[in-house]
């Protein structure tokens, strides 16, 4: 199964641990947040993963070099000379994974003990383009889902912005975007000519024509650790999940 993990973000919101090294490896009680990313997708089936890798790129090379690529076949997308942002990202891999699978986006910076397989499984049996796991959490920018789960607007509550981008059954319901989605090979194919874009402006112009679905997973454990003030709390929850086993 294919799965690409996001990795690099320039982790401004960290600083100053990322003056001198990538987000993605950021320690989390002894481990990177990339090694529990990789075991993540491991423990729910994916070995074949890409890491994408922009800001102190040659770090994570030798770091995941060292560890023998944790066991895993992974293919580094360098993007050293031109951040792609996280639509850019998943358009440079068209040409490294086997189209007959989804492909799952997983933010480096996640920690979180929802099944991937789960959502994997649900987004191969349905008919969306794309599927995204969200939670009913505090945010600024929300994902705006209908009755159903489908995906038909963004809001900004800072900018005091909404888009709304398709006819909708019910009320529409403010969703926080959890970081995970697993995408259709055919989106490739309905992807913009530059090679820099985001991936939820991307789903704000085809969710008109085409079906974009959230996955609500609010009854899990989600953090995000881009953050500075979030590293304590996300030890406290790498350490429940390891004791639970739920990682």
């Amino acid at each position: 199964m294919n799965a690409i993990i996001l990795a690099a973000g320039l982790g401004t919101r960290l600083k100053p641990l990322t003056d001198n090294k990538p987000k993605a490896l950021i320690e989390i009680n002894g481990q990177t947040l990339l090694e529990l990313a990789i075991k993540k997708l491991q423990r729910h089936g994916f070995n074949n993963i890409i890491v994408n890798v922009h800001h102190f790129p040659d770090m994570i090379v030798h770091y995941l070099n060292s560890h023998n690529n944790f066991g895993s076949e992974i293919f580094i997308s360098d993007e050293r000379k031109l951040l792609l942002d996280t639509g850019g990202a998943i358009k440079e891999i068209e040409k490294h994974i086997d189209f007959n699978f989804p492909i799952l986006v997983y933010n480096v910076d996640v920690i979180t003990n929802l099944d991937l397989q789960t959502l994997y499984d649900y987004h191969s049996l349905s008919d969306n383009l794309a599927t995204l796991a969200v939670r009913n959490r505090e945010t600024t920018r929300y994902l705006l889902l209908d009755r159903d789960n489908v995906f038909c607007g963004w809001k900004n509550k800072i900018r005091n912005e909404e888009r709304i981008v398709r006819d909708y059954l019910g009320k529409l319901n403010e969703f926080a975007f959890s970081g995970i989605h697993v995408v259709n090979p055919a989106i490739f194919s309905l992807m913009p000519v530059e090679k820099k874009f985001s991936i939820i402006d991307l789903y704000l112009k085809l969710a008109p024509n085409f079906l974009i679905k959230g996955f609500d997973h609010s009854d899990t454990e989600w953090i995000d650790v881009g953050k500075l003030h979030n590293l304590e709390a996300a030890e406290g929850l790498v350490t429940l999940l390891k004791n639970t086993d739920q990682a």
